[in-house]
C-alpha cells in the first residue's frame, strides 16, 4: 500500500475528528481547515480550553479531549510539537477506539507517533487534511 492509499483510507474511513488547538479566529490554520473537514461532511469537535463552552461548527468547543463524550476517529493537532505528547497520552487513554492521530503541517513528535503506533493506531505527520482530500481527490 502507498502512502497516499493509506491516507485516503484513513479520510474515507474516519467520521469523528476532535481538532486540538481550534482557533475562532478566521485567519488561522486550525479555523479553516475545521471549517474545510466540517463542510466536507465530518463532524469537527472544536479542542481549546480558552473557548470551551462556546458553540462551533455546531459543537460545543471542549476544553480537553477529556471533556468528550461518545466515539472519536482522529485526532488533528495544531499544537506546537513539544506539546503533542501529552495530547496522544490523552487520546490513546480517552479513546479506544481511535483510528488515527493526524499531526498538522510543522508538527512532529517521533516518540508520541511511536506509543500510537505501538497501540495499533495510525499516524499522519507532517500533513493537513486540507491538502490531502483535495490532492487525493476525496
Amino acid at each position: 500500500m502507498t502512502e497516499d492509499e493509506r491516507i485516503a483510507g484513513i479520510l474515507t474511513e474516519v467520521r469523528v475528528i476532535a481538532l486540538v488547538g481550534w482557533s475562532p479566529k478566521p485567519d488561522r490554520p486550525s479555523h479553516g481547515v475545521a471549517r474545510f473537514l466540517a463542510q466536507r461532511g465530518y463532524r469537527v469537535i472544536p479542542v481549546n480550553p480558552g473557548q470551551a463552552g462556546h458553540i462551533a461548527l455546531g459543537e460545543e468547543v471542549k476544553a480537553s479531549l477529556s471533556d468528550i463524550v461518545g466515539h472519536v476517529d482522529m485526532i488533528d493537532i495544531f499544537r506546537r510539537s513539544e506539546e503533542v505528547g501529552p495530547v496522544v497520552d490523552e487520546a490513546l487513554e480517552r479513546f479506544p477506539e481511535l483510528k488515527c492521530i493526524w499531526m498538522q503541517l510543522g508538527v512532529d513528535d517521533p516518540d508520541a507517533a511511536a506509543r500510537a503506533r505501538a497501540r495499533g493506531v495510525e499516524v499522519v505527520v507532517n500533513r493537513c487534511p486540507a491538502i490531502e482530500i483535495p490532492r487525493l481527490g476525496l
